[in-house]
């Protein structure tokens, strides 16, 4: 298990700089003090002795969910490539522990598993024990009767609830996360230092979470519970305070067009125009045709704050790339769906929309900043899968989508390395004055790049903490 060193002086040895040379770095006071081919190890100095392997900026992750992260750690998984089928989803359910109040929370689940889910279907497969399973997309809880009765469907007023022409619950919930955390019985906080770990395995010292809406109470789980890694919020309400930790930033504003039901074009704008009225960009949610669409039109009457992004941008025509460019916007995207479910995506995607999936290179073609990120844990977390996913795009049987927008593995990581306020913009480089946000990886850059793995990291730094090594 790796564990966190307190901010101390440490010294970085004969390490591959930024891909670049190879030399020293002295760490001080949280931030990098020296930088040079000739500097001592001072008295009480940790040494780190990298041996030629390089020393980076931390990778950031510029879209994830990280209490979302954690809940699925704890949760059984319902989805491909475990569970395939209606008789393994019956098995992995039956056999899943229930939580401390007697609940069941299943992940990942996706129709080709078996078909669409209610109440009556979950039923069938468990039915002793509340059940509520989360479809991969993160827009759809499915509840069984027991769990739908606890929730109390039967006189929720959310505009979600799915029900019967009789006017009954069917047990399905669309984006009605923050509704049904109200109506569940409280769990027990999110264990923040356990994804912390599993985020330096990775060499993620950054990220910028997403969700959006985010409650006093979660904000200030962040403030105060010692953040994995640096954090950047999209979620903040725009009347909230600041939040109250060095290491936790406010971003973008956060706006969803859900796919379930797009806003109006009158009613988006201005929610972009109060946005940037609080001097704030926005971050909107676009998974569809139809919402990039939408979104374009609102921005273009509302106006462009610099910082407006787009997130996912999964499907994006080619008629809009030059929009997108003229606007200034950037793009936040998430190429390693492609490598855990783009066999889905080649079936049920028509063929003419195959080359606007996940677009990367002709987004930066065009200049469009293009930001790298996994969506974690709706998305593979592993940055290193990403940047191979940005350069191969292979799906799990090996098809191809979207030759046509491959990137090199050095640009998927430059990515990677970019700050959370400008995703796909400058890249951040190990030089005196910058913070301490570290990745030594076991090998020189070009060789990680030749086969990018989680397993070249050796170990990682925020704020001047050594993680690992």
């Amino acid at each position: 298990m790796r564990t966190p060193v307190e901010a101390a002086t440490v010294l970085y040895r004969d390490a591959e700089v930024d891909g670049r040379g190879r030399g020293h770095v002295r760490v001080a006071g949280g931030r990098i003090a020296e930088a040079g081919p000739r500097l001592a190890p001072a008295r009480g100095e940790r040494v780190v002795e990298c041996r030629g392997g390089a020393l980076l900026p931390g990778l950031w992750d510029h879209h994830l969910h990280l209490h979302a992260l954690w809940a699925w750690r704890r949760s059984v998984v319902c989805g491909p490539p475990s569970v395939e089928g209606r008789d393994a989803l019956a098995a992995a359910l039956r056999a899943a522990v229930p939580d401390e109040h007697g609940w069941v929370r299943g992940v990942g689940y996706v129709e080709s598993v078996a078909g669409d889910l209610g109440a009556a279907e979950l039923d069938a497969l468990r039915a002793d024990r509340p059940v509520r399973v989360q479809h991969r997309s993160g827009a759809l809880w499915m509840l069984n009767s027991a769990a739908a009765r606890e929730a109390g469907l039967a006189t929720g007023r959310h505009p979600g609830i799915e029900r019967d022409a009789g006017g009954v619950p069917t047990g399905r919930l669309w984006r009605a996360d923050a509704w049904l955390r109200t109506r569940l019985p409280a769990g027990r906080p999110a264990d923040l230092g356990a994804i912390g770990r599993e985020l330096a395995r990775h060499g993620i010292t950054g990220v910028t979470d997403a969700t959006p809406d985010l409650t006093a109470e979660t904000r200030a789980a962040f403030a105060t519970g010692k953040p994995p890694a640096r954090v950047h919020l999209l979620g903040v309400p725009l009347d909230a305070p600041a939040p109250g930790d060095p290491l936790v930033t406010t971003g973008p504003y956060k706006i969803v067009l859900a796919d379930s039901g797009l806003p109006p074009l009158d009613g988006l704008t201005e929610r972009i125009t109060r946005a940037h009225a609080c001097g704030r960009a926005v971050a909107v949610h676009c998974v569809t045709r139809e919402a990039l669409l939408l979104l374009l039109a609102a921005l273009d009457a509302a106006g462009v704050r610099a910082g407006d992004r787009v997130e996912h941008a999964a499907l994006v025509p080619g008629e809009t790339i030059g929009e997108l460019a003229r606007l200034g916007l950037r793009v936040v995207t998430q190429p390693g769906f492609l490598a855990d479910r783009g066999d889905d995506y080649l079936r049920d995607v028509p063929a003419r929309d195959h080359g606007d999936l996940y677009r990367c290179r002709s987004l930066v073609e065009s200049g469009v900043p293009v930001g790298l990120s996994s969506d974690a844990p709706y998305g593979p977390l592993d940055p290193w899968r990403v940047i191979d996913a940005a350069a191969r795009r292979r799906t799990r049987s090996g098809a191809v989508a979207g030759a046509g927008e491959t990137i090199t593995t050095r640009a998927a990581l430059r990515s990677y390395l970019t700050a959370p306020d400008d995703p796909g913009g400058r890249v951040r480089r190990v030089r005196p004055g910058a913070p301490a946000d570290l990745m030594v990886l076991r090998v020189p850059l070009a060789e990680a790049l030749r086969r990018p793995d989680a397993g070249a990291v050796r170990c990682t730094m925020v704020a001047g903490c050594l993680t690992g090594d």
